[in-house]
């Protein structure tokens, strides 16, 4: 049997604004998976930087116990590794599984980027190498501040043409630099979710709300941005930008008289933050899947995209759609493009399928026969459906 990688690394990008609630996204994501009450049955999440995880618990710490919000990290362009360590189980099921451990890698970038020129040529070069850092994500998640929203109550137009310009701007300034090395870019984030955070104080919008005000007032603006980042890349068709929405709420903040000031921060109330990881592991997933039935992909493409997909599409339906075995070792030769080419497609094509009582059936077999990770991701994909249920999730079909 092939070895195959032990840890599979997915990757997210969040972009915002200046206040828009990244650290407090971060450290809302984290903190309740180290308080003593958390119970998971089939994983645990471990900050590989104990630094970091430290920092991230104590912020959390401060907004459940002192309603202090976090400081927030100006400037500071930082990737934080968590790890999913799955339970151990049943020794034959963990021996057959393709990986042992989800890594995600989320990478931050910094609000103030969007807003101000670099204030030198080092500058200039960081933000460069830092935006580079992140073409490897598999999903982008690009913030619209609830807060803003409210401050330009029927004049929301105005403040999402200045974000998604902003964004664009941006990139615009960066894409010499980025082209200069090797000319267009074969990785990238290719699904960029549009998120609503601070939902909170939206408290009567769903889905659907957010998705017809963004395209109501910028669909213009999101053309804009797509064909920008299609300059950028090779392929520009396999790209989802304007087609998936979110809704984020980190938590319910009970405001003082003067509105800015937090009485009561109630970090139970979350909406969305549970998402990420699912999101981050199974979206790409599928839209490999929908991007194969729209376009023929080019094998030096096809390698990028595919990053990982057999690895999850084999968790997620276990040993039913052979030959799994043989697919991963022709990929673990490092030939992805053509083990795709041959066997591997029906594999991603049944995975994504699953779906209802046959993906519901599944995850009970899973966590009866104590097969963790295909628990987990079978459980992730029903977090996924829940959500678009609930209307705070809508991805493209």
């Amino acid at each position: 049997m092939a070895k195959y990688p032990r840890v599979r690394e997915q990757h997210v990008a969040v972009f915002g604004e200046a206040g828009s609630g990244k650290t407090v996204l971060l450290s809302s994501f984290f903190g309740p998976t180290q308080s003593g009450t958390y119970q998971n049955d089939l994983w645990d999440l471990v900050a590989d930087d104990a630094g970091q995880g430290t920092r991230l618990y104590k912020n959390y710490l401060g907004m459940r116990d002192r309603a202090l919000t976090p400081m927030t990290t100006r400037f500071n362009n930082t990737t934080f590794y968590f790890s999913v360590k799955l339970k151990s189980g049943d020794a034959g099921a963990a021996k057959k599984r393709p990986f042992d451990a989800l890594r995600l890698a989320w990478h931050d970038y910094p609000g103030e980027w969007f807003e101000n020129e670099p204030s030198s040529a080092a500058e200039r070069d960081r933000r460069t190498d830092t935006f580079r850092s992140l073409l490897r994500s598999d999903v982008a998640v690009l913030l619209v501040d609830g807060q803003k929203l409210l401050d330009n109550s029927g004049e929301e137009e105005r403040y999402l043409k200045s974000l998604i310009g902003n964004f664009r701007q941006s990139l615009l300034r960066l894409k010499d630099d980025l082209l200069a090395e090797e000319g267009r870019i074969v990785e990238f984030p290719r699904i960029w979710v549009l998120a609503l955070s601070k939902a909170d104080l939206l408290p009567d919008w769903d889905i659907n709300t957010f998705r017809d005000l963004v395209i109501l007032n910028a669909a213009d603006d999101i053309d804009r941005l797509r064909s920008t980042i299609g300059d950028l890349i090779e392929t520009p068709d396999a790209l989802s930008i304007g087609e998936d929405f979110m809704l984020l709420s980190s938590a319910k903040f009970e405001l003082k008289s003067d509105g800015l000031e937090p009485v009561t921060i109630d970090l139970s109330r979350r909406v969305g933050v549970d998402l990420v990881l699912p999101l981050a592991s199974l979206l790409p997933l599928e839209r490999r899947v929908q991007w194969h039935d729209k376009m023929a992909i080019p094998t030096r493409v096809l390698d990028s995209l595919a990053d990982g997909a057999e690895l999850l599409a084999a968790g997620l339906a276990g040993g039913k759609f052979a030959p799994i075995e043989k697919l991963l070792g022709r990929m673990a030769k490092g030939n992805v493009g053509a083990a795709i080419a041959g066997k591997g497609l029906p594999i991603l094509v049944e995975a994504v399928k699953l779906a209802g009582p046959k993906l519901k059936e599944l995850n009970e077999q899973a966590r009866a026969q104590h097969d963790y990770l295909r628990a987990t991701l079978t459980q992730f994909k029903l977090d996924l459906e829940q959500a678009e249920a609930d209307k705070v999730l809508r991805t493209s079909k």
